[in-house]
């Protein structure tokens, strides 16, 4: 079975850090790209992040560019998601995803990021 299980998530004031993770079963990790989405209240999900299957290649959305760094462990089947110099407007569900998952229309719980003073 399928599981993609996030989990880092909490309550952080602006300007500190948060460290995601998602662990991965039931699937083949180290062939697939990897994704980071995450869903702001009222707002449609949005994509954040994406690293490629051996870690070389990653690419980010320019709301986050040069404060979230992806990074994965293959032989952890765990992905991560580094944030720094969090802004209230980072508040959101953060879900990773890859896309034979995402295909399916496969979502995990997600894990809740708040960003406030």
């Amino acid at each position: 079975q399928v599981q993609l299980v996030e989990s880092g998530g909490g309550l952080v004031q602006p300007g500190g850090s948060l460290r995601l993770s998602c662990a991965a079963s039931g699937m083949p990790f180290s062939i697939n790209v990897m994704d980071w989405y995450r869903q702001a209240p009222g707002k449609e999900r949005e994509w954040v992040a994406r690293i490629t299957s051996d870690g070389s290649t990653n690419y980010y959305a320019d709301s986050v560019k040069g404060r979230f760094t992806i990074s994965r462990d293959n032989a952890k089947n765990t992905l991560y998601l580094q944030m720094n110099s969090l802004k209230p407007e980072d508040t959101a569900v953060y879900y990773c995803n890859t896309p034979p998952l995402r295909a399916k229309n496969y979502w995990g719980q997600g894990t809740q990021v708040t960003v406030s003073s």
